[in-house]
């Protein structure tokens, strides 16, 4: 390849190169480089690894590990961060801990700690614990709801509808899920209008905001466009938001259409965390660090540090001794 000139031969770090890249946007104000993109002025992380990053794991994560990620990723500015599941523990005994975990962090002021919650008993569970805002989670597909929460799709919803309706009585925000929403481990692809009904049954009912999740991850950007086309026909587009895994290496491809098409809410997970134990080789949720790196270079603000992001999934892959799923995290450690 002949002389390589001095200058070449000494390669920046990937630290140094991370925080170049994050310094590039930090003299151009966010709303003027959005006004040249078109995409929304601000993102809104909806954080998921405490909850659904970590309901799979084999091995129990001790409930103080679980209190101090979640404050760690408080203190990295996410406004919204799950924060565990009022489910049975014979069904998920990773969340067998809930009421502790939830009584056990530090509730810093203007974030938000969402529980999952399946039924009215675990609503009344998770109200008793201190929960102030709570979350339900149907499917578009009817093989993964038996599957999933042993239950119909129909059935699913005449329980949520309880559930929303307790909320209500005691204004207790609840956010609403759609699973399956671009493919099915058992069915296959899942058509929009399917995906379009479910949504719309959970907005009707009360929920303030419905995240549309590819599950095992299989969606691409046109199957995601094709969907969101036809749920922004029933649904008001701030109260969208989308939930992408990365098994197929397209999260961060239907996020970036989906946010190009105005949604502004954005489910991930510290370091990646995550699966779905129903679909076999499917991977976890898109990375927070990677949503967050990807948002930064397109001058949008999220009001999160990343680098202390980036500390919270080292602190728990560490505590699962496990390696982060982030490609900005591995780049960062590996330099």
């Amino acid at each position: 390849m002949g002389n390589v000139p001095t200058a070449v031969k000494h390669c920046l770090s990937y630290q140094h190169l991370l925080k170049e890249h994050l310094g590039v946007t930090e003299g151009v104000p966010p709303e003027q480089e959005c006004q040249i993109t078109g995409f929304p002025q601000h993102i809104k992380i909806v954080e998921v690894g405490p909850r659904d990053g970590l309901q799979n794991e084999k091995v129990i994560v001790p409930t103080g590990i679980k209190i101090e990620l979640i404050n760690r990723l408080s203190e990295a500015g996410l406004s919204v961060i799950e924060a565990t599941s009022f489910v049975s523990s014979k069904w998920v005994p990773q969340m067998a801990d809930h009421k502790e975990v939830l009584q056990g962090i530090k509730k810093y002021a203007g974030v938000h700690y969402p529980v999952l919650t399946p039924n009215v008993q675990g609503f009344h569970s998770a109200i008793a614990a201190g929960a102030t805002e709570i979350s339900v989670f149907a499917a578009a597909s009817e093989s993964f709801s038996k599957m999933n929460i042993n239950c119909s799709i129909e059935e699913s919803i005449v329980k949520y509808e309880e559930v929303v309706r307790s909320a209500r009585d005691m204004n207790i925000p609840v956010r609403g899920y759609v699973s399956c929403a671009l493919g099915c481990p058992y069915e296959g692809c899942i058509v929009p209008e399917r995906v379009t009904e479910i949504a719309k049954r959970l907005y009707s009912m009360g929920c303030y905001e419905i995240s549309l999740g590819d599950t095992i991850g299989i969606g691409t950007p046109g199957s995601m466009k094709l969907m969101l086309d036809m749920v922004m026909k029933e649904i008001p587009l701030s109260s969208l938001a989308v939930h992408c895994h990365d098994t197929y290496g397209q999260a961060l491809a239907n996020i970036l259409t989906a946010i190009q098409m105005g949604v502004s809410v954005v489910d991930s997970a510290v370091a990646g965390l995550g699966g779905c134990p129903y679909a076999k080789g499917a991977t976890g949720n898109v990375a927070t660090e990677d949503v967050l790196y990807m948002l930064n270079g397109l001058g949008i603000d999220t009001g999160v540090n990343l680098y202390k992001v980036m500390d919270a999934g080292n602190f728990i892959c560490k505590a699962l001794n496990k390696k982060t799923n982030s490609k900005v995290a591995q780049a960062s450690l590996s330099s």
